[in-house]
Parts: structure tokens; C-alpha cells; sequence
């Protein structure tokens, strides 16, 4: 989060793009990095910037889309551009839904999910320092397709050409258009309203506002970013290569702030993940959405985790899965191929080996047999299975919901367990043993006559 602005600020996000080099029926800016759709990205980037008002600019061919800034920030952030005429044409639809407003509007895209807050902080700086317009550009290793930027003494912009308009010696500038720029609400519209589509694509470009700030003696700066910062995603394989970059940026913060990875290009992190310092990833660990560590707890190898707390201390794995609801104490232990739902594990309670908990609770200190089974679900509902403090739940046990394990309590291994224990009791659930002496060895014998005989 950036300080206070000492102006109101408002975000453009383009999300119109049909995104057909996706190749996909989800729409392009919905795909994710990182766990989070690159829109909610994008979202995430302008309101840490402390920007009041967004507004999405999205197709009319993309419902989904506009469902899902609806369900984010509401009607009044969505804007429709229909039909598509181009990015300058893009942003015009987006001023009704500006009505009012008295400040700087950033553009940016839903399509760029490596951008930072702290990267288009650098285009408001620039209009803090003076600038009327503040455009963002960067060195390209490969120019391509992007616009090239014409620049003045002190990066002053003169103009934006893009590359089917460019002339040979144009192509050969390597800096490049990035599409994040800034200004006042009224400068921005009013120079928007001049554009034309008199270009090799006959589209309304955003880009042509920088050299009409310029003609009329306006203050137009850049300001720089690195390529990777302003990457932006048209295909799988560019989607790929964003994630990542993201892991790698997450990994190297992660490291920097104290936490451990043995093998740091095997982990995969979240958007959302948190790591307390002093906390130990092992190789191959997959952390989804909604996961926060405590300090010096240890994730063995080829665990996944999601929407789960581990306390400090903790250690799970190898080969756990938990999912969400999972919180688990100080010093638990959750071990090899244990799945934990929904239940809160306590502060040293164990579960080593080969058991399912779903929906309940499990005391401090409580000790889980291996093979134990939460029989969570009756085929309609969902029950809670709860085990008191220092229990101890023998291998092999099934606890069928609703049921309750009394602190200090026994079950018997092998055990069906369908009622309340109280506290400090043994509880057995499975039949009586018979033993019939001789039985093996006749039932042999008799097997070995048979087969003589045929």
C-alpha cells in the first residue's frame, strides 16, 4: 500500500480484449496467475494505489467478465465498450462512468499482471513533479509489435508511433510503450475527444493523446519500468511465462524475509501466501490460495496445502494434503498422507499417518492412530467429529458424525465408534474374537487331499 495520495486518484482497467490467441472459452483476463484472475491483479494494483474509483472496461462479448467486476466492486465500476474501436476509444466509454470525479485517472490493463503498485506509483510521481501527461515506457529486448516512444531532452515524450505506422528507422528505437499513462480527469477526456483513426488500423489509439499533450505545449514525461514489470499475456504460452516470473518475484520475497526453501524452484506459492521467518519449505510443496504459516514451522516434501493456517512450529508432511478450514496448532503434527478439512488441530496433537479428518476438531495434545477415518457425511449433510484434549484414537479407528471423543479418552484399534466417549473411558466397537485351535492346519490338509485327487 502506497501512502496517501495528496490527490483523489481513479483507475482505467482495460479488459475488453477478446483474447483469442488464448485459444480458450475462458476469457483472457480471467485466467490466472498465481491462483488470482490477472483482472483481480489488475484491481488489486489501482486500489492499493488508494484509487476510489475503478472502472472496468470490458466487451459486450464477455459476460463473465463483467459478472465478475460486478461481484467485486459493483454496476458502477463496469464500463462496455461495444464496438471495439481501439484503446483510445476504450477509455472514452469509461468517462460516464467517471462522471464527477476531480482528480488523476491511470490507465492500466487486465492483461499485465506483473505491474506493481509500486511501478505505476512512478507515473503519479511524475504528475506530482509537474507533468501533465506521464506516460510509461521501457528498454525492449525485442521491440516487436510495441509502439515506440519519440522522446525529447529529459525524457520529454514527443510522441507514440505505433509499429504498423512506424517508418524503418522508427522500428529500430527500442523504447517502448508500455500503455500505463496518467493525467487529470478533464485533460485525459478532452484530449481523448480529439483522437482520430486516421492509422494502418483505423482504430481510436490511446497512444495518440501523448503527441496532442505535446502540440499544445503540455508537460508530457516518462517514466521508466523494466520489461517484466509491464510483460502483458496474449497466449498459454506467455500465461506460463508470467507465472512464472511471478513464482520467482514470491520466492525471492519469501527467502529475503527469512523463510527457508531447499529447492525454491519446486515450491509453488499463491498470490495470497504467507510465511512467518524461520519457517522451513521443503522441495515440491504446493501452497493454493489462503494459506499462512507461522515462524519455524517445517512443510515437508510433496505436501499441498489450501485456505489453511499452520501454527508455529508445526510440522506436515511429507505427502499432506490440507484443505480448507485446516488450522493447525503449535507443534502439531500432521504427517505422511493425512488430509485434514476443515478441523482445528491442537496446539501438539498428532495425526502421523494414513488418516482423513474432515469437519470437527481435535484436542491438544490428542494422538491419532493410524488409518483413522472422520466418517464426516451421510450421503446428505456434514457432521462434526470432535476429540477431546490428550485422546488417543487407536489405529484404524472410523469415528462416525456426530460423535464426541472425551479428553483423555481410548478407543480401541480397529474400532467403529457411533457414540459420545466420556472422558477418560476406553471405548470398543468391532466384534469379539474367536479363535478355533487346529483350524489352519486341518482346512490345509484338506486342501492338499483334494488336489492329490484330481
Amino acid at each position: 500500500m502506497t501512502a496517501k495520495p495528496s490527490r483523489p486518484r481513479a483507475a482505467v482497467i482495460l479488459a475488453a480484449g477478446k483474447g483469442e490467441r488464448m485459444r480458450s472459452p475462458l476469457p483472457k483476463v480471467l485466467h490466472k496467475v498465481g491462483g488470482r484472475a490477472m483482472l483481480d491483479h489488475a484491481i488489486d494494483t489501482a486500489l492499493a494505489l488508494g484509487c476510489e474509483r475503478v472502472v472496468v472496461v470490458v466487451g459486450a462479448h464477455a459476460s463473465s467478465v463483467k459478472d465478475h467486476v460486478v461481484a467485486r466492486l459493483g454496476k458502477a465500476a463496469v464500463a462496455v465498450q461495444d464496438p471495439p474501436l481501439g484503446t483510445g476509444h476504450a477509455v472514452l466509454a469509461a468517462k460516464g462512468a467517471l462522471a464527477g470525479f476531480v482528480g488523476d485517472v491511470v490507465v492500466t490493463y487486465a492483461d499485465v499482471p506483473l505491474l506493481t503498485p509500486q511501478a505505476v506509483q512512478r507515473v503519479f510521481d511524475r504528475l506530482t513533479g509537474g507533468a501533465d501527461l506521464a506516460v510509461q515506457g521501457f528498454e525492449a529486448a525485442v521491440p516487436g509489435a510495441y509502439g515506440r516512444m519519440m522522446l525529447g531532452a529529459d525524457d520529454t515524450l514527443l510522441r507514440i508511433v505505433e509499429a504498423k505506422d512506424a517508418t524503418q528507422e522508427e522500428l529500430a528505437i527500442n523504447v517502448c510503450n508500455s500503455g500505463v499513462l496518467a493525467a487529470e480527469a478533464n485533460l485525459l477526456f478532452d484530449l481523448l475527444a480529439r483522437v482520430t483513426n486516421h492509422n494502418a488500423k483505423s482504430e481510436y489509439y490511446l497512444t495518440t493523446v501523448a503527441a496532442l499533450a505535446s502540440e499544445d505545449g503540455r508537460a508530457v514525461r516518462l517514466t521508466w519500468a523494466t520489461e517484466a514489470e509491464v510483460a502483458g499475456v496474449n497466449s498459454q504460452a506467455e500465461l506460463a511465462a508470467a507465472e512464472a516470473a511471478f513464482q520467482d518475484r514470491r520466492r525471492s520475497d519469501l527467502m529475503a524475509a527469512g523463510v527457508t526453501m531447499t529447492a525454491p524452484r519446486t515450491v509453488h506459492l499463491a498470490w495470497d501466501t504467507k510465511i512467518a521467518p524461520g519457517a522451513v519449505i521443503e522441495p515440491n510443496v504446493v501452497f493454493a490460495p489462503g494459506v499462512t504459516v507461522g515462524a519455524e514451522a517445517v512443510i515437508r516434501a510433496f505436501s499441498h496445502l489450501e485456505g489453511a493456517v499452520v501454527g508455529p512450529r508445526a510440522l506436515i508432511g511429507p505427502y499432506a494434503r490440507l484443505r480448507p478450514g485446516a488450522d493447525i496448532g503449535e507443534d502439531a503434527h500432521i504427517g505422511n498422507f493425512v488430509e485434514v478439512k476443515k478441523v482445528r488441530v491442537g496446539a501438539g496433537a498428532k495425526a502421523n499417518h494414513l488418516s482423513y479428518l474432515g469437519d470437527g476438531s481435535v484436542g491438544a495434545g490428542a494422538n491419532i492412530g493410524a488409518g483413522t477415518i472422520f466418517c464426516n457425511y451421510d450421503g446428505f449433510d456434514k457432521f462434526e467429529t470432535t476429540v477431546g484434549e490428550g485422546a488417543f484414537i487407536g489405529s484404524n479407528s472410523a469415528l462416525v458424525a456426530p460423535v464426541t471423543i472425551g479428553a483423555g479418552a481410548y478407543t480401541g484399534s480397529g474400532s467403529v465408534i457411533t457414540k459420545d466417549v466420556a472422558a477418560d473411558a476406553l471405548a470398543l466397537g468391532r466384534g469379539s474374537q474367536v479363535e478355533k485351535p487346529g483350524w489352519a492346519a486341518t482346512f490345509r490338509e484338506r486342501k492338499r487331499r483334494k488336489r492329490a485327487s484330481r
